[in-house]
């Protein structure tokens, strides 16, 4: 079980783990030992999670979840197969954390009168200096 928040967690069963060969250098294991993860959660189907958050999970995944709304992370930092596997889980679960969180919502507002008679005024300054860089017009 995967624990997100004290009320919030994934089971096992939802979760996939696959282990593969990590990539770049790594010495004399590197092509015989499988050590990083590839650790696949199908967000669009849980049931462990709120409709809401399944769909803020999937657009904060990115290219990390395709089509079918299922988040892939790899993690291979690590040269050991358990390090990796818990950065993949804590990655997974900093990413859940993120979608739990509702955004607020943004409420529209007009430009003070001030501000737009400043704009206007540094528009009519630039203006003038632009003005001056100019080669004089012959009659």
């Amino acid at each position: 079980m995967l624990q997100i928040t004290p009320t919030v967690f994934i089971p096992d069963a939802e979760l996939s783990e696959r282990f593969i060969r990590a990539p770049g250098p790594g010495g004399q294991n590197v092509n015989k030992v499988a050590s990083a993860v590839q650790l696949r959660f199908d967000a669009a189907r849980s049931s462990a999670l709120p409709e809401d958050v399944r769909r803020r999970l999937v657009q904060l995944a990115g290219r990390r979840a395709d089509q079918d709304g299922v988040i892939t992370i790899e993690a291979h930092r690590f040269r050991e197969r358990e390090r990796n596997r818990e950065d993949a889980r804590e990655r997974l679960a900093g990413l859940i954390r993120q979608a739990l969180h509702r955004p607020k919502r943004r409420i529209a507002t007009k430009p003070t009168r001030a501000s737009r008679e400043r704009r206007l005024q540094t528009k009519q300054v630039q203006s003038r200096r632009k003005q001056q860089r100019r080669r004089p017009v012959d009659d």
